[in-house]
């Protein structure tokens, strides 16, 4: 009888052993494959991200500005990689005949400038290069003036009503082609202008039509780069945008050579006003682009570039790496403070490179770059 019973007791629930194995063996395979979150490990320095805000800054956008090149290979993405980049942004180039010109042209195969990388097929390359080293990449079209009329976005401001219609219809065209591009290569976010103070200021409904259009083209982060001098205050979309962007060109000094102590309480008045911009639209905020010559003047007029053609222009590493530091100290611990691009990088930039480019923004080869990557999580 007890012979009898087991056998068909073992007949009856021979799936009850099966299953106990199975269990198991179903977990491990999930919490194998589950994503996981990677975070930055904090640095041991005592100027680390870490110890200045006291907790995890892994979802910070460790970023550059990409200057375009005739080509790109994985080798240009190594010092990126060293140097803590997880973004980089690329700027490709609409033109406008002036600033007063209700026209915006569109150059997708980057013949208005002769760079490559600024074409369509540039940009999705090095897209593609950079995602393989684990860069994400933000889209930052930008507009170019010509003519005697303006050299700077923030001056293109239009005389009539017809002609600011007529200019968003033409710049719209423009950017969707571009929120089609980051669309189809598959691009982490997307800046939807720069520096257009007359553009965006008293034409908030025009802005509002353009992002709802760019949304149902292009569907990852959207942001836009206000100019420090005030335009970021007066702009009124933000809510509708992932990133208050802004580029942070304030000066910081009147005088060359400005000590760290100089910088740090310079930088108190800017703060507050990005902390009000940001508690009344309550995002993050980014800074699209924020860096600082090799001259001791770096922090005067931190938007001008150094005069090339001078003969005696003083290169000044240390001034460069003391704004450096007194920008990440005051920013890079802020819970609400979202990351910063660099401006900028050169891809194959050498340490004995022209002595034009090493005067200029770049932090390549310099003690500035150390102070990025420190910050950066390296």
């Amino acid at each position: 009888m007890p012979t009898t019973f087991s056998f068909a007791f073992v007949r009856r629930f021979w799936w009850v052993p099966v299953l106990l194995m199975a269990v198991p063996v179903a977990l491990l395979v999930v919490w194998w494959h589950w994503p996981r979150q990677v975070v930055a490990l904090p640095s041991s320095s005592a100027n680390s991200a870490s110890s200045v805000s006291g907790r995890p800054t892994g979802n910070r956008l460790r970023g550059v500005n990409w200057v375009a090149a005739d080509s790109v290979s994985s080798s240009n993405m190594e010092p990126l990689v060293r140097s803590g980049v997880t973004w980089i942004a690329q700027t490709p180039f609409g033109w406008q005949a002036g600033a007063a010109t209700p026209e915006v042209r569109l150059h997708t195969g980057g013949a208005f400038r002769g760079h490559w990388g600024e074409s369509d097929q540039g940009l999705a390359h090095t897209t593609q290069q950079a995602r393989l080293r684990g860069i994400r990449t933000m889209l930052k079209p930008h507009l170019w003036l010509r003519g005697g009329n303006g050299s700077w976005p923030g001056d293109i401001n239009m005389t009539t009503a017809a002609d600011w219609q007529a200019w968003f219809a033409s710049y719209s065209i423009f950017l969707l082609h571009y929120a089609e591009l980051a669309e189809r290569t598959h691009m982490d976010a997307l800046c939807i202008g720069t520096e257009l103070q007359h553009a965006t200021v008293g034409h908030e409904a025009e802005w509002r039509s353009l992002i709802r259009k760019v949304r149902s083209v292009y569907h990852g982060p959207l942001t836009y780069a206000a100019n420090w001098s005030g335009e970021f205050e007066e702009i009124r979309f933000w809510d509708a945008l992932d990133y208050i962007g802004i580029q942070a060109y304030f000066p910081l000094s009147t005088t060359t050579r400005p000590t760290k102590a100089t910088l740090l309480a310079s930088w108190k008045q800017p703060l507050r006003r990005i902390e009000a911009v940001q508690k009344r639209y309550k995002k993050p905020v980014l800074f699209t682009e924020v860096g600082y010559k090799t001259t001791p003047d770096a922090a005067i007029e931190p938007w001008a570039w150094p005069d090339r053609t001078a003969v005696f222009t003083e290169l000044d590493e240390q001034t460069q790496r003391t704004c450096y530091e007194a920008m990440f100290e005051t920013f890079w611990g802020q819970p609400w403070f979202r990351g910063t691009f660099i401006w900028k990088w050169y891809p194959g930039l050498q340490a004995d490179g022209p002595a034009h480019r090493h005067l200029d923004f770049t932090p390549q080869h310099k003690p500035a770059e150390q102070v990025m990557a420190q910050w950066y999580g390296k």
